[in-house]
């Protein structure tokens, strides 16, 4: 009788779990940013990959306002601590490489790191930090970059939705950049 019991109980425990997965897949809801991933082969064997979330523009002023010019004032979540922008929406925008690269010139390990952005009027600064997993960027910490960059934004026509790609791609290298609104921000990987 025991087992009987028992069989019965896991079959229940089973049957409440597919239950509650089910309902909760019916009330999920798409992101109003979805994520996205974007990846390049480069030379024979190295792999960039870029994971991130796309915002839309919606009407709305993105350089200067949505995104400002300099660092996010502190809030809440950052324990009222000055923070760059995400580089994206959502959570940490990341970059990964298989193997070692050179960003703008500069060498930089093998690995996966948080890629976060200070936008300018006229540059924007460019920072892939150890972090990778983090909730956009309210816990950034300058410390932990393996490199930051600057580099000129590009006027382009009108991108609605935050695209990450690649240019000028060669046999040793590539640009990757970043469009959104009338703005493309480049940056040279070579092996």
């Amino acid at each position: 009788m025991k087992k009987v019991n028992h069989l019965l109980f896991v079959l229940l425990a089973f049957a409440f779990v597919l239950s509650n997965d089910f309902l909760n897949a019916q009330n999920a809801k798409p992101r109003k940013s979805p994520k996205a991933t974007v990846s390049q082969r480069v030379g024979v064997d190295t792999d960039i990959v870029i994971d991130y979330s796309r915002p839309a523009v919606k009407g709305r002023t993105i350089w200067g306002e949505l995104v400002p010019y300099g660092m996010y004032p502190g809030n809440k979540y950052s324990k009222e601590k000055p923070f760059p922008w995400r580089a994206g929406a959502n959570e940490n925008t990341t970059i990964s490489f298989n193997s070692d690269v050179k960003i703008n010139g500069n060498i930089v390990a093998a690995g996966k790191y948080g890629l976060h952005m200070i936008a300018g009027k006229d540059e924007f600064k460019i920072m892939f930090n150890e972090v990778n997993d983090s909730w956009g960027s309210y816990s950034y910490d300058a410390s932990k970059d393996v490199l930051s960059i600057t580099v000129k934004p590009e006027s382009v026509a009108h991108t609605e939705w935050l695209e990450y790609g690649f240019d000028e791609l060669g046999e040793t290298g590539t640009t990757v950049y970043l469009k959104w609104a009338e703005l493309k921000i480049p940056f040279k990987i070579e092996l």
